[in-house]
């Protein structure tokens, strides 16, 4: 028997328990991964409290790193014993094994190890897919980046700094400015005490910038909208404080701006993509221009402690839950 992380109900915390669960032989097209690592994500809550619906009981979780035990007839991708990391599919990462469609695993380099991947499948991804693909940035611009010092947010300092990129990070606190400054943020914005539109159109002579990243939401919606230059984009990319309700009249009122909503899955597949992005990813690390280990680990019994953790903003960088 395998022990997975179920729930069978949306709510708090106490809603997520470990079971004892089934897990046979992958059939065609699957692989059995056992688990080393598996990532928490905020997106976790959202289906945990009901924001993202999910059919009832149900895994949790959608990125983790391990090893390929088994795989199922026509499986040509991955081989028994490959290191492998996976982003997408059903939810359920949350468990020690589990069996996946082999079309999600992506294998490892050897010198990326199970740690380091465990930080970086959803979250440097992300980072891939929105600097380099949502708003292709060249080299050169000035950015609003909202939660720096978050798991995602300190790969996004150092991606941006790799690229010649200056970035804006807003953070809670000064503790958390200096962890982002140290990883290539040029600029921090506290926002306990300091007015974000106001300090952005400081750093840049009152132009604003072209694209803000937001995963915040509804706080931040405000202060993101009038962060940007003319014909601006807001990159919406979560939700963490409520969801965004956007006034149409207001985006041309303060200059023509743009804002989409993107979604992981609209940018990563086909296969090869997919890959492409991770060999981006992957090459930054190799290189030394990405540094990114867990800065919180659990046990996997323990992961109502992680959102709890992850839910008070006492969290800098990236969770995890050990196996």
């Amino acid at each position: 028997m395998a022990k997975a992380i179920r729930l069978h109900e949306t709510g708090g915390p106490e809603v997520l328990k470990l079971e004892n669960v089934e897990v046979g032989e992958p059939g065609p097209g699957q692989a059995r991964v056992r688990h080393s690592y598996v990532a928490v994500n905020f997106i976790d809550i959202y289906f945990r409290t009901g924001r993202y619906p999910l059919p009832m009981p149900n895994g949790l979780g959608s990125d983790a790193v391990g090893v390929v035990e088994a795989v199922g007839p026509g499986v040509t991708d991955v081989r028994v014993g490959d290191r492998v990391g996976y982003l997408i599919g059903p939810q359920g990462a949350y468990s020690d094994v589990r069996v996946m469609p082999a079309e999600v695993l992506i294998p490892l380099p050897d010198g990326v190890s199970d740690r380091t991947a465990s930080t970086l499948m959803m979250k440097g991804m992300t980072v891939q897919y929105l600097f380099r693909q949502v708003f292709p940035l060249q080299g050169g611009e000035t950015i609003l980046y909202h939660a720096a010092a978050g798991g995602v947010g300190l790969i996004a300092c150092q991606w941006a700094r790799a690229m010649g990129v200056t970035m804006i990070g807003t953070v809670s606190t000064d503790e958390k400015a200096e962890v982002a400054r140290a990883n290539g943020c040029a600029h921090t914005i506290v926002t306990s005490r300091e007015n974000i539109a106001e300090r952005v159109r400081e750093i840049t002579d009152g132009k604003g910038v072209p694209v803000v990243y937001d995963s915040v939401g509804k706080d931040t919606l405000e202060a993101s909208l009038d962060s940007l230059r003319p014909r601006g984009v807001l990159v919406s990319n979560g939700t963490s404080s409520g969801p965004v309700v956007i006034d149409t009249m207001a985006l041309a009122a303060k200059g023509s701006l743009w804002v989409t909503r993107p979604a992981m899955m609209h940018y990563i597949m086909p296969r090869a993509h997919m890959l492409d992005m991770a060999g981006e990813l992957f090459g930054h690390v190799l290189d030394g221009r990405i540094v990114s280990e867990p800065k919180q680990v659990f046990p996997l019994a323990d992961a109502a402690e992680a959102h709890i953790a992850l839910e008070s903003r006492r969290t800098v960088g990236a969770t995890v839950l050990a196996l």
